[in-house]
């Protein structure tokens, strides 16, 4: 896949998932024409629970990271923050914390001591 905006792909996932995902239609796109994507990969973790989550992640052209991963069904996209060990995206209260093949979702608001969200998520290996 050629380089391409970021903006394309990921206001698709986050902003218009739910509405592609149900055949609806939905508002013109968001358009991000400063931030221009230099590539993609997409993973799947299995976490404790057995489900599977796909997550896709960006680098940009201008040093940023951004992840984009279903939160409660609905996609969201994630952008990289400081960290002393590992990657770590932010989405409004919502924290994915990767270290290595490992990841975790927490939900910031639900109390310092509150379980993840999605724990010892695993990277799926092909």
């Amino acid at each position: 896949m050629k380089t391409s905006r970021i903006a394309a792909l990921l206001v698709t996932m986050a902003a218009g998932g739910a509405a592609l995902s149900c055949g609806g239609a939905s508002a013109a796109p968001l358009q991000f024409r400063q931030i221009e994507g230099k590539h993609h990969q997409t993973h799947k973790y299995t976490c404790s629970t057995g489900r599977i989550v796909q997550v896709t992640y960006w680098d940009a052209q201008n040093g940023q990271s951004f992840a984009v991963l279903p939160v409660k069904g609905t996609p969201m996209l994630f952008v990289n923050t400081e960290s002393a060990s590992g990657a770590k995206y932010q989405a409004g209260s919502y924290t994915w914390w990767t270290k290595g093949p490992r990841a975790n979702l927490y939900d910031m608001t639900a109390g310092k001591n509150a379980p993840p969200l999605l724990s010892d998520c695993v990277t799926v290996i092909r």
